[in-house]
């Protein structure tokens, strides 16, 4: 007979203290990257919409890197191919951390943020086909993705005295989210494959794994084999971007003896860079729409495409994540945590509404970079990002009000170890 003695999971459960350190030191720096990333962003707008646009223009189409290895890319592809590469391999160290050494290696526990994560992907993506019946169905993707540090940022700003475990169902969400993100870039978004780099590929992936789980951690070894498995990839007709994930699910993140993981280790070395450079740099060379024009904001708001993306991004997603939640709830007797709310659930549901740097990835992807569908895609992925932002903001808002007094209970250390009273019992 099954075994009907152990606790229902909760969702928005504390967790343990060593996991809750660990997801605030991974916010911090998810944080200042979304500053950068809307930084760039900001950037690129301007400059786009500026007398200057044709030195924008110039600057993303300037091509650079070896003909003779087809990496002959402009600037602009260098950004979405290999800056966001290092974004999906910082992404694939943690979620495969998540799941091997953190909290939710309980399959129980994964469930909620899992379904979560894949009811935010079909609901936009069924709105979206809804309103582009029969014509531009190649865009049903652009509003299925979660940008991680866009959503973090905003959550810092508006919700610093919220729960952690709210943070860290938001950061797990939105990893599931990319990873899903990028097996629909793999499947769907690949026009000519080419099986010999791809086959080749598994050499210089092979190599790094066997390094790695033997705990090897010389990047003049490392960092070239990534590089040719990513450039094998790149010339697969496979984007990329695949390649970041696998070399991040083939770092090993169970300690050995007396050293920390070597996940942990790369993650700790790769998520500034991705951060910090890697995901602003992306939006600056993406970002660039001009608001007028046949591209621009009134032909945008007219197109089905666009209206779509923005309807699934402000919509889809809300009630994809808060109708998997609730189904996965009620089949796995599952439990809101002690003085949280449904409502903390919707004010995270329209943040993960935030579809910024995959959703500008998989747009050039379904549309053609500098096409005018692309361009009015990227316009609504700005448009439903910012409405997504001001909605949870105000939900958040509000109810981080309310969590200052319980922050400050959750704080109390009263032996003096630096470890809250609330994670001892």
């Amino acid at each position: 007979m099954p075994d009907d003695s152990r606790p229902s999971p909760i969702v928005f459960s504390r967790g343990s203290w060593a996991e809750t350190r660990r997801i605030a030191d991974v916010l911090r720096k998810e944080t200042v990257g979304g500053v950068l990333l809307l930084a760039g962003a900001l950037i690129a707008l301007l400059w786009a919409n500026s007398p200057w646009s044709a030195s924008y223009e110039a600057l993303i189409g300037f091509t650079v890197g070896p003909h003779a290895l087809h990496l002959d890319l402009t600037l602009a592809t260098w950004a979405a191919d290999g800056l966001l590469a290092i974004f999906f391999f910082v992404a694939g160290l943690e979620l495969k951390r998540e799941f091997v050494a953190g909290d939710l290696r309980d399959p129980r526990r994964a469930a909620v943020p899992v379904a979560a994560a894949v009811g935010g992907v079909i609901a936009p993506a069924i709105i979206y086909l809804a309103v582009n019946r029969g014509g531009a169905t190649e865009g049903w993707a652009v509003p299925t993705a979660t940008d991680i540090a866009f959503a973090l940022a905003v959550l810092a700003v508006v919700g610093r005295s919220l729960p952690a475990a709210m943070r860290t169902f938001l950061l797990t969400l939105a990893v599931v989210d990319d990873l899903l993100a990028i097996m629909i870039i793999a499947v769907f978004y690949t026009d000519d494959l080419a099986i010999l780099p791809l086959l080749g590929a598994l050499v210089p992936l092979g190599l790094f794994t066997w390094l790695v789980q033997r705990r090897v951690r010389s990047w003049w070894l490392l960092l070239p084999l990534a590089f040719a498995a990513w450039a094998l990839v790149h010339a697969s007709g496979v984007h990329a971007t695949v390649a970041g994930v696998l070399l991040g699910f083939a770092v090993p993140v169970l300690p050995a003896a007396g050293e920390h993981g070597l996940a942990e280790h790369f993650e700790h070395r790769f998520r500034p860079i991705s951060a910090g450079v890697a995901v602003p740099i992306f939006a600056l060379m993406s970002a660039g729409v001009a608001v007028g024009g046949p591209a621009g904001l009134r032909s945008a708001l007219s197109d089905p495409a666009a209206i779509g993306i923005m309807l699934g991004l402000l919509a889809g997603k809300p009630i994809g994540i808060l109708g998997a939640t609730w189904l996965t709830a009620r089949f796995t007797r599952a439990r809101i945590d002690a003085g949280l709310h449904w409502i903390d659930m919707a004010g995270l549901a329209v943040l993960a509404g935030i579809g910024f740097t995959v959703s500008l990835l998989i747009a050039e992807l379904a549309f053609g970079a500098g096409s005018v569908r692309d361009g009015h895609a990227k316009i609504a992925v700005l448009a439903g990002s910012l409405a997504a932002a001001l909605v949870a903001g105000v939900l958040l808002r509000a109810r981080n009000r309310t969590y200052r007094r319980v922050q400050a209970e959750e704080s109390v250390d009263s032996d003096g170890d630096d470890i809250p009273d609330v994670y001892q019992h």
